[in-house]
């Protein structure tokens, strides 16, 4: 039987790599799990950070808060930097096995840090009017921070790695490895739930009973098998080789060569801009896209000169900043087509972050008992959603896209932005659902005469399961928007930039994060004289802050920013699903 070679994949000895020998659904799920251990080592960390940050570190609640935000937004814009590393010069499975070892680093310091008394404040009851307790300073501080930023560094690379080494291992070209790419997308969102479970649930009571020290080392001990998971893959693995040119940078000669011929007139056939011969190709692998009429200005650095034009320029290699192909200039086009998209998934993020920081700390001063000798953490909530989404995704990819794929005749089911549309409206509802609820716990603080009661000593007579409402919610819309960005733009994306796109996500909520810190301190600046608070989001009382106005207004600026979204995901062209690629074999 005649071995099938996979094109532009090799294998770990540079040889090429063959279907059926490398890649496919069964290696993706050594991808998956190390995925799953990863998030099991840090989700936890994203709900609870704050509670270590104010209850151990002493800082105020909104600038923990904001410390948190900050470490999410800086880690997901690092991706974008790792993901070019991984294109242009290491490969992607090096950037994991490097990401590995700089998140573990990390790890190792925060939990050395959070295990000897000298390398932190004193213990100090914050709620204790009359006690003076002394922030974290000095050098202890850049200790803390080291490490925390170099997790930072570690999960940046991760997010921007594994998930497109994951695709990798499929052929989007081969109809039914397309089809399994779709199912290992909507798979690393289960392996998001399951690692989540794990972490939400045991590192989170770890955490809280046993001690930051025990939990953050359970964290590394979890890096350290995915690590080995990953590794174990290597001989399995289809390979992305890293390329010698970086496809932002030729997306930037499009908009030089545009500029340096915005004189030009357009030629009136499409056929007259400049592509390079398909026969002129040798033992490489080109990608061709056919022109298309949007973004017009964009075809003007397809426009050859002529001789009388420029004195001494030479038209067998001309200089890419002058003149770029119809390919370049169409995948120009389609990353330019796809920023509103981007765009419109930002404000997502910036209500993810309040359920990670702010909904914690409502879970503090309530009921957590579930049983008479059990309670649940507050940062334990968001389980709730992850075990509905245990039972939802694998309902919604092998029963509900099949169906939807016979109605619609599209593979995936529905389209990416249909799918991305409908999260963002759930993200709207559920923060509507968080400003009523926030009502509710307030009134009952209020009619208690508990307003400034201690939050975990003192907890109103009011479940915390009130706020597994907008958990719920969020995390179904985390099922389609987040899954479906991650799918849209590594399908809609250029071939060179495959594995930078997956970081368009990423940085999506890297702005999203940062907005967040920024959205809170204006807030606070803005309502600063009129509340007797001193802000709506202001001290560390939060029974006397207006969390719900806070809430109401992110829900309808969610609101507002859908509508919008229905704007420009109806004038969004999806490009050519089957690309002329010429591949020619080496002589």
């Amino acid at each position: 039987m005649e071995e099938e070679i996979v094109d532009g994949k090799v294998d770990w000895r540079g040889r090429r790599a063959v279907r059926h020998k490398h890649g496919g659904m069964k290696v993706s799920l050594l991808v998956l799990g190390a995925f799953a251990f990863e998030n099991m080592a840090t989700m936890s960390l994203a709900v609870n950070l704050v509670s270590y940050f104010t209850g151990i570190m002493h800082y105020e609640l909104a600038d923990a808060a904001n410390m948190v935000t900050n470490y999410a937004g800086v880690s997901y814009m690092l991706s974008i930097v790792v993901a070019v590393l991984a294109d242009t010069l290491i490969g992607r499975y090096k950037s994991v096995i490097f990401s590995c070892l700089f998140e573990g680093l990390g790890l190792t310091l925060l939990t050395i840090q959070a295990h000897s008394p000298s390398l932190k404040p004193a213990i100090c009851n914050l709620f204790d009017k009359n006690a003076v307790c002394e922030k974290i300073k000095g050098s202890h501080e850049a200790f803390l921070f080291i490490g925390l930023y170099l997790l930072a560094i570690g999960s940046a690379g991760l997010k921007a790695s594994l998930p497109p080494h994951g695709a990798d291992q499929f052929d989007e070209r081969n109809p039914k490895e397309a089809r399994q790419m779709s199912s290992f997308f909507n798979g690393l969102l289960l392996a998001i739930c399951v690692g989540g479970s794990v972490s939400l649930t045991f590192n989170v009571w770890i955490q809280d009973s046993k001690g930051w020290d025990w939990g953050f080392g359970i964290s590394t001990i979890a890096i350290v098998c995915a690590t080995v998971i990953f590794a174990f893959g290597l001989p399995l693995y289809r390979i992305h080789i890293a390329q010698r040119t970086n496809s932002l940078i030729e997306i930037l000669q499009v908009y030089i060569a545009a500029i340096r011929n915005r004189n030009l007139p357009l030629p009136a056939d499409s056929e007259e801009l400049y592509e390079i011969e398909q026969d002129k190709e040798a033992a490489i692998e080109i990608e061709f896209l056919h022109h298309r009429d949007i973004f017009r200005f964009l075809d003007k650095a397809a426009i050859e000169r002529k001789s009388n034009d420029v004195k001494s320029e030479k038209q067998d290699i001309p200089s890419p900043w002058k003149l770029c192909r119809v390919t370049q200039v169409e995948n120009a086009k389609i990353i330019l087509s796809m920023t509103p998209i981007f765009c419109c998934t930002i404000i997502m993020t910036l209500c993810l972050a309040q359920l990670q920081t702010f909904s914690v700390q409502q879970g503090f001063t309530m009921d957590t008992r579930i049983a008479k000798h059990f309670n649940i953490p507050p940062a334990s909530l968001p389980i709730i959603p992850v075990a509905f989404l245990l039972i939802l995704i694998p309902f919604y990819d092998q029963i509900c896209v099949p169906l939807l794929r016979k109605l619609t005749g599209i593979p995936t089911g529905v389209t990416h932005l249909q799918r991305i549309g409908v999260g963002l409206v759930l993200s709207s509802i559920s923060m509507a659902i968080a400003a009523i609820i926030e009502v509710k716990r307030k009134n009952v603080a209020r009619d208690n005469n508990m307003l400034d009661a201690v939050p975990g000593v003192q907890p109103l007579p009011l479940s915390i399961f009130w706020l597994s409402f907008q958990y719920f919610v969020f995390g179904i819309a985390d099922m389609f928007t987040y899954v479906g960005l991650l799918e849209f733009f590594y399908s809609e994306a250029p071939k060179g930039l495959k594995a930078t796109s997956t970081c368009f996500l990423w940085c999506s909520m890297a702005i999203g994060y940062f907005l967040s810190t920024i959205m809170v301190q204006l807030v606070n600046r803005a309502t600063k004289n009129i509340t007797a608070s001193g802000g709506w989001l202001a001290g560390n009382n939060i029974n006397r802050n207006h969390l719900n106005l806070f809430y109401l207004l992110l829900s309808l600026l969610s609101l507002v920013n859908f509508f919008v979204y229905l704007i420009v995901s109806k004038r969004y062209k999806y490009r050519p699903q089957s690309p002329a690629v010429k591949s020619v074999d080496s002589p």
